[in-house]
């Protein structure tokens, strides 16, 4: 079964991400990562993703919050990214909640162990269900930072 994901609206089809790596034509050659940059729990997950993905060669990291978001990926609302995780992959697909973690599972190899567990079949209810839960209580988890105007890992 295909991953599900869309594609970045054909109106952007160069997208600036003037903060990713790139090559010589100007794409992106890493997928990058939006998430809640003000929420401590996927701080955290971000600090993690950084350790699994060995020789810093597959991710970059973008908080929903930097006007940079706005710019680079004007068909992702504001909405929808509060609401889930999304992640752009080179080719300008979005995959977003549970669907990015599977994504994220095939594309870092320290996850390669626990890919074929969130991508047994009749279990996508149960990962999706599991990722709305938590993202809906994500600020309960483990509480909301935002000291500056700007909230970043460092």
């Amino acid at each position: 079964m295909l991953p599900e994901y869309r594609k970045v609206s054909s109106r952007h089809p160069k997208i600036t991400m003037s903060y990713a790596e790139k090559e010589p034509n100007g794409q992106p050659t890493k997928s990058i990562v939006i998430y809640d940059g003000q929420c401590n729990f996927c701080q955290s997950q971000i600090r993690l993703l950084r350790r699994l993905d060995i020789g810093k060669s597959h991710l970059d990291y973008l908080s929903l919050h930097d006007p940079l978001v706005s710019q680079d990926f004007p068909d992702l609302t504001y909405e929808a990214l509060m609401k889930e995780m999304h992640i752009v992959d080179p080719e300008h697909r979005v995959f977003a909640g549970s669907e990015a973690v599977k994504f994220l599972c095939r594309k870092l190899p320290l996850l390669w162990l626990i890919a074929p567990l969130v991508h047994l079949s009749g279990t996508k209810h149960i990962w999706k269900s599991l990722y709305d839960f938590v993202a809906r209580n994500r600020y309960r988890l483990a509480g909301k930072n935002c000291d500056s105007g700007s909230c970043k890992i460092d």
